[in-house]
């Protein structure tokens, strides 16, 4: 049972963590001339020596070893590391392109597309407000689509990839630092190789830019690991129901970002889209929240039951036990009246 002190201090890890992630969008245009590949190898090779750094600091080397005796796992790891990048690399090419609205959908969305994932690969079974949430979500997707004049393929992709990816972590089944070292050793190779190659053919920025341009470069490795670390200081103080709803500040900053610092166009259809957006997540979050209270009152029954059981039990224990001493004691008293009294002994005559 976490303390009040606790909880505070994971609400502010929690809060930090999602603020960061919202606020991202004004980092990534600070890195141009540079393009979305070259900025994504960089956060690739960066983060992994960010990463290590921490390990160091923290001395959590154990896992390694033990990774390495699981070529499944590093197989998962090596597909995770690979949806990931797939997400990584959309996002950053969004933000940079003038689409923070459209970014900030995905995200928006995902918790729906990962209750569809649920339901496709591991035949889960929803409740009804669920699938009203995600009903709601496919009619918002071609309200979009009809507002764009195509379907919304970034948010699609964003939406998808990552929860994939957390499909993928699930069964990996690792912290997440130590799942963040694990994918970005995967991916290190290949990114330095490309920033080589790009270096190699001129068109590599981080030499012709200053080094102003190296030092941001360089520190995408702290934007990717600093939210990770606070993320998982969140997880392990507040509830599960808690940071439920605190991921919605990621999407919300952007969504903020995208229509008031960037000036992208809002028309009428896709505050539609949106607003049903809106509605399903939250039918979505009124579901899990009268879910967990529900699952909570049962859970206190249940102990409450329990509890009840164990004091009859003990109570009958001690009746038992007073009966058998009962039982012992006049078992002592008959045998006590049935023994025979000794003759006095004569006293001896002079």
């Amino acid at each position: 049972m976490k303390t009040d002190g606790e909880q505070r201090t994971g609400l502010l890890y929690g809060v930090g963590a999602y603020v960061m992630w919202g606020l991202v969008p004004l980092f990534w245009p600070l890195l141009q001339p540079a393009e979305a590949m070259e900025i994504l190898a960089h956060r690739m090779v960066w983060s992994l020596g960010v990463v290590v750094i921490a390990l160091l600091a923290l001395r959590r080397w154990g896992w390694i070893r033990e990774l390495l005796r699981q070529p499944r796992k590093i197989a998962l790891i090596a597909v995770a590391a690979s949806t990931i990048t797939v997400n990584w690399g959309v996002y950053i090419w969004a933000v940079n392109s003038g689409r923070v609205v459209e970014a900030s959908l995905g995200y928006f969305i995902n918790p729906l597309v990962t209750i569809a994932l649920g339901v496709l690969l591991l035949k889960e079974r929803l409740r009804a407000a669920q699938w009203a949430a995600v009903g709601i979500a496919v009619v918002a997707v071609l309200v979009l689509a009809l507002g764009y004049g195509r379907p919304p393929w970034i948010s699609l992709v964003l939406a998808c990839s990552f929860a994939t990816y957390g499909l993928f972590k699930k069964k990996i089944n690792l912290g997440g630092l130590e799942s963040l070292a694990a994918e970005t050793a995967v991916l290190f190779l290949p990114a330095l190789g490309y920033l080589v190659w790009l270096s190699a053919t001129g068109a590599a920025t981080i030499g012709s830019q200053g080094p102003g341009h190296v030092a941001l470069l360089a520190s995408t490795g702290l934007v990717t690991a600093v939210p990770l670390i606070c993320f998982g200081a969140a997880a392990i103080r507040v509830p599960l129901s808690m940071l439920g709803l605190l991921q919605y500040l990621a999407p919300v900053f952007q969504f903020l970002l995208g229509i008031t610092y960037f000036h992208e166009a809002m028309p009428a259809e896709r505050w539609a889209g949106f607003s049903l957006v809106w509605l399903a997540l939250t039918i979505l979050t009124w579901d899990a929240l009268r879910t967990a209270r529900r699952n909570r009152g049962e859970a206190l029954r249940l102990a409450a039951r329990a509890a009840r059981r164990t004091a009859a039990e003990q109570a009958r224990g001690q009746e038992q036990g007073q009966e058998q001493e009962q039982r012992q004691a006049r078992g002592q008293e008959r045998g006590q009246e049935a023994a025979p009294v000794a003759a006095p002994s004569p006293e001896p005559r002079a």
